[in-house]
């Protein structure tokens, strides 16, 4: 075996040091999903970054990169409703609750309160990542994060100029073109009923969960607990949401377990509902899973924000409701034997942009200009006007006033943090293969 090289030893005793911190207690508890996890991970150095948040934010820390202390960050932008994972493959269609299609950020399971300055940094080493795996030059790479900030930052003055959702309509069917189109074409041409399909079978005239496809079965003990936090939800969800109480009526229960690179071992129910008719192709399928600690909020220790979530499914859930405009009328959370859950539909309508044929410099330039302005529309969408007293001022003018000052700089510092940042995670991601083939991390 290769004797590694010093430096990288002491990288791999951090890294050990941090993944310790934040799957110890999950990693215990359900080992096989795990290995499933990190064996998606070790496939590329773009999927150890997404699977890692909490090697990126320990590496902020580490640098001197506060909440308070960095380039742009006062008092304000030092404190907004931040996505907390900002990559370029957390981006995606999603049926908003006016049954229009959106596309936008999606998966806000890591989503807080912190700085402006850490979702773009987040945003713009994976946009490195991704420029490498394709073969770009550095030199285009730089273009593309330049192009990408430069359209955050014009979004962000308009916003803060008065510009209204009218003056800059999301990413619609109507107003998308390119990679962006194709994605919302392709949600439109799914069906609730092909999803109903691949997870549920008609029995006795009557919608089940079908045993097929890794579902299951409760006993009756588990099967009350879990109604039982199904009724708690119900609180949570808005009036506008309960107009049809039929459409509640729950018809089937299954137990799953997250394996997906963000969620692995995570505890999770599928919840068969009546729908918004008493047709079956009309069921809804929810899930309630165990919502996870965001990997920034280690790193963000004022108590007021600490203070103002009642668990991580609530958090998750003002979250989201706070970053993305028109939710999903299902979402909602509940408590499950004392732990936070999230509550939302499965949808048949998710799309997630496709990276795999976007390898024409041009087209990609196109999309991370659209990446940036939804990122900013995000940021903007949470403030003093979104309801929630976490961030009682404005976010577009906050941000674009620490901008103003610096126009140059703002650019500046996200291309040098790509590059700095993405040939970083290259390393890491070679140093945690060695360590996970070779038996290095505990409990596996």
């Amino acid at each position: 075996m290769q004797v590694p090289h010093p430096a990288a030893e002491q990288r791999g005793e951090e890294i050990l040091a941090v993944f310790d911190t934040a799957f110890g207690e999950l990693l215990t508890a359900d080992p096989a999903a795990f290995r499933v996890k990190f064996r998606k991970m070790a496939a590329s150095a773009f999927a150890f970054y997404r699977g890692t948040a909490c090697l990126f934010y320990r590496d902020l820390e580490a640098a001197g990169d506060g909440p308070d202390s960095g380039p742009f960050l006062d008092e304000r932008t030092g404190r907004v409703w931040i996505h907390g994972d900002l990559h370029a493959e957390n981006f995606g269609t999603y049926m908003d609750a006016g049954g229009r299609l959106v596309f936008n950020v999606n998966d806000f399971d890591e989503a807080y309160v912190g700085p402006f300055t850490w979702d773009l940094k987040r945003l713009a080493a994976s946009l490195a990542l991704i420029g490498y795996t394709k073969a770009l030059a550095d030199e285009q790479i730089t273009d593309l994060v330049r192009i990408c900030a430069a359209a955050y930052r014009e979004r962000i003055h308009a916003l803060a100029a008065g510009s209204t959702a009218e003056d800059l309509p999301p990413f619609t069917l109507d107003t998308a073109d390119g990679p962006l189109l194709a994605a919302l074409r392709t949600a439109r041409s799914l069906t609730r009923f092909s999803l109903l399909d691949s997870m549920t079978e008609i029995r006795d005239f009557e919608r089940r969960f079908s045993p097929a496809g890794g579902a299951v079965e409760l006993d009756a003990a588990m099967r009350y607990k879990v109604l039982d936090a199904f009724d708690g939800y119900l609180e949570t969800l808005p009036e506008s949401s309960l107009a049809r109480p039929d459409s509640y009526r729950v018809k089937d229960v299954v137990g799953r377990r997250g394996v997906g690179i963000g969620s692995a071992g995570l505890p999770s129910y599928n919840i068969l509902l009546e729908g918004n008719s008493d047709a079956l192709e009309n069921d809804v399928v929810i899930y309630l899973k165990q919502a996870q600690t965001p990997a920034v909020s280690r790193h963000i220790t004022d108590p007021a924000v600490r203070g103002y979530f009642r668990h991580e499914g609530h958090r998750t859930v003002i979250s989201q409701r706070a970053l993305q405009a028109h939710a999903d009328p299902w979402l909602g959370w509940t408590e499950l034997d004392g732990t936070g859950q999230l509550v939302a539909e499965v949808s048949p309508y998710a799309v997630d942009l496709d990276w795999s044929d976007l390898d024409d410099p041009a087209e990609m330039a196109a999309v991370v200009a659209d990446l940036g302005r939804a990122a900013a529309t995000m940021h903007a969408a949470a403030d003093d006007e979104s309801g929630h007293s976490l961030v009682p001022f404005s976010t577009e003018r906050a941000i674009d006033a620490a901008v103003a000052a610096d126009e140059e700089g703002f650019g500046e510092l996200l291309v040098q943090f790509a590059h700095e940042y993405g040939a970083r995670a290259r390393a890491d991601h070679q140093i945690f293969v060695d360590l996970f083939r070779n038996g290095r991390i505990p409990g596996l």
